[in-house]
């Protein structure tokens, strides 16, 4: 079975399983609601203001340490659909994830996305784990 890196990050298929993503991560910012969903999607908005394209080059950038922090569970889904595989673990799945948004954002010089970031960091787990679903659906659409 190939590794999700080996699949997602394939020339022919990355810049699709991008878009797929980007539009999971714009789907979940307008899904939230209420004060907390206020303060993503203006924070979502700062961000998407530092340059065009910005979500699909930072998802494109992250890629390759998604892919690696999520093979562990694409390799053991066996016949269950992938979304189903990172709910059942989904604090493990969530914190593989953040684990690489954490690093990248750490290294970045990017003053207005530090700032963002880090005023979002706290409540980032129970977000990705609402993702959880769409994300796995997106990426099994691509590897599967």
């Amino acid at each position: 079975m190939s590794s999700l890196q080996q699949t997602l990050l394939e020339p022919a298929r990355r810049p699709a399983v991008v878009k797929t993503l980007v539009a999971v991560v714009d789907a979940e910012v307008a899904s939230k609601s209420g004060i907390s969903g206020r303060i993503i999607k203006t924070g979502y908005a700062a961000v998407t203001k530092v340059s065009d394209g910005f979500v699909a080059k930072a998802v494109n950038k992250l890629l390759p340490g998604f892919s690696a922090a999520l093979d562990p569970f694409w390799q053991e889904r066996g016949d269950r659909a992938f979304a189903d595989t990172l709910v059942a673990r989904q604090d493990e799945a969530a914190e593989a994830l953040l684990a690489v948004t954490d690093s990248n954002v750490a290294g970045s010089s990017n003053g207005v996305v530090k700032k963002v970031y880090g005023s979002l960091r706290g409540k980032a787990k129970d977000n990705v784990i609402a993702a959880l679903p769409r994300v796995g659906a997106a990426i099994e659409s691509h590897a599967a």
